[in-house]
């Protein structure tokens, strides 16, 4: 059986990249999860990750409707 609250990573990147996608999808009604490993790591005493990589997830079901607006945020901004 499929797991239909599956999270599944959708963007890496810096934290103003992550948050401002974040909030395009949120208006929407897409919830998103941002995953900081390197502030996790440093807050347990240890390194995990560097300061850019930081991880946008958001439940499986809703990537169909999400893909445009991350394929769109993407092409903009390495554009």
């Amino acid at each position: 059986m499929k797991d239909k609250n599956k999270m599944i990573r959708i963007y890496s990147g810096t934290e103003l990249t992550v948050n401002l996608l974040k909030d395009e999808l949120e208006q929407i009604g897409i919830s998103g999860l941002i995953q900081n490993d390197f502030n996790s790591g440093i807050v347990a005493g240890f390194s995990g990750g560097g300061p850019s990589s930081i991880d946008l997830f958001i439940q499986e079901f809703d990537l169909k409707e999400a893909e445009p607006i991350v394929n769109d945020f993407i092409l903009h901004d390495k554009g």
